[in-house]
């Protein structure tokens, strides 16, 4: 069975079936070729893995982010960031990294950071001179901090696959996300700097004090959500219709740039992004169940450990297993497959779960950043209107240094764990 499932899925994915249908077809065939399998296990299986109360946080914090989009965060975060690191050479690439973090914060998505922010940003450096690749080179891994900044959907993934604590993971992302930020700022100032690019910034640093005030409200967000959750308010889930509350406050009463008449498209828009990360979310259910009833997870982790020795080796074969497959398939499902069969091998070299998660969408994230199916490389090309080979050569340097940052991330536990350890330590 696990031979016809491994090959129809390879064969599907090669033929460009969307991800959710490989999925479910490939199950089918499987549970067709082993025989003894009703049918009626496919509706099962796809509607218990959705009967999941912690589930419910992923359409209200994609609604959150789109509200928060539509709200006039993006340009006051922008100006907050660049009162921060702006009027220096390279500031605006490296205000380009901070607004994403701090979007990501709010929005949770990597998609919606990078055409929200990039929007803005990207023409913005092309007119004070950056080349335009490289200005769609900042914009696209810097939205790859919406996945590891909480709230974050691949994380919320995660944990219901593995059941392990959201909202530890949360805090967990926090390390991880401004290791990265800060590696990429680092990056591009250093870029600017020996390319001689980014001097007309000088000078065009906006007041820090108006430019807090201007964003507080937006930044109150991402303090009610992991606050409600820690100080035992509110659970995660309901931490996300918090999320959704807070973010038609600010948009409605404190902005006023989100209209009734916005509601309609932003809930459209909403229901079709759940839609898909559902089906995906369905269909894996269904193709974990198979796989766990199959005895491969138990095969796989018997072979690893003989293979294996220590936890340093197993760790960076996983890192090369993950970067592979986060280049070819999409990171939802690539979570609610690998996720379940590798944490617990994890575990039993001594790894925590927590941790593992953290390098789990790390590793996946990268994914989004590179050929052929990068999701943040296709929309910062989109909104910079370049072919997809002329940001390689510039994003290669980028891709080393989130690389670099994951390596860190990987080996030393204590960057994802400090503040897990903190909140439980109190």
């Amino acid at each position: 069975m696990n031979t016809a499932i491994a090959l129809s899925l390879m064969i599907f994915f090669v033929i460009g079936v969307p991800i959710a249908v490989a999925i479910g077809l490939a199950s089918v065939i499987g549970i067709e070729v082993q025989g003894s399998l009703p049918l009626l296990l496919v509706a099962q299986r796809m509607f218990t893995g959705l009967d999941s109360f912690p589930l419910m946080a992923i359409p209200l914090f994609i609604l959150a982010g789109n509200l928060m989009s539509a709200g006039g965060i993006s340009h006051r975060l922008v100006e907050l960031a660049k009162s921060v690191v702006g009027g220096i050479q390279g500031g605006l690439a490296a205000s380009c990294v901070l607004t994403c973090m701090l979007f990501a914060s709010v929005s949770g998505s990597s998609v919606a950071t990078t055409f929200a922010i990039g929007a803005i940003l990207i023409p913005a450096m092309v007119k004070q001179g950056y080349p335009a690749p490289l200005a769609a080179s900042v914009q696209a891994s810097s939205a790859e901090l919406g996945v590891l900044i909480p709230p974050s959907i691949p994380l919320i993934l995660y944990g219901v696959s593995t059941e392990t604590s959201i909202g530890d993971l949360f805090l967990a992302g926090l390390g991880p996300g401004l290791l990265v930020a800060a590696a990429l700022m680092t990056l591009v100032i250093i870029m600017c700097r020996v390319r001689g690019i980014g001097k007309i910034e000088a000078g065009s640093r906006p007041h820090f004090a108006p430019a807090l005030l201007g964003a507080a409200p937006a930044l109150l967000v991402p303090v009610v959500i992991l606050g409600g959750i820690y100080s035992g308010i509110f659970t995660p889930t309901e931490a996300s219709a918090a999320a959704v509350v807070a973010a038609i406050i600010v948009g409605m009463l404190f902005y006023r740039e989100l209209k009734p008449r916005d509601l309609l498209p932003i809930l459209k828009s909403t229901v079709l992004s759940t839609s898909a990360i559902m089906l995906i979310i369905s269909a894996a259910a269904l193709f974990s169940f198979l796989i766990a009833r199959s005895g491969l997870p138990r095969e796989l982790a018997e072979w690893i450990t003989s293979v294996f020795d220590s936890k340093l080796a197993f760790l960076l074969a996983v890192n090369i297993l993950l970067l592979i497959i986060g280049m070819f398939i999409e990171t939802a499902a690539a979570i609610l497959i690998l996720a379940p069969i590798l944490t617990p091998i994890a575990v039993a070299y001594g790894v925590d779960p927590v941790h593992f998660g953290l390098i789990t969408v790390v590793n996946l994230a990268m994914g989004m950043i590179t050929p052929p199916l990068g999701v943040n490389l296709f929309a910062a090309c989109a909104v910079a209107r370049l072919k997809i080979e002329e940001i390689i050569p510039e994003l290669v340097w980028f891709v080393l240094t989130v690389f670099a940052a994951l390596m860190l991330i990987t080996y030393v536990p204590a960057i994802s764990l400090w503040p897990v350890e903190l909140i439980k330590g109190n």
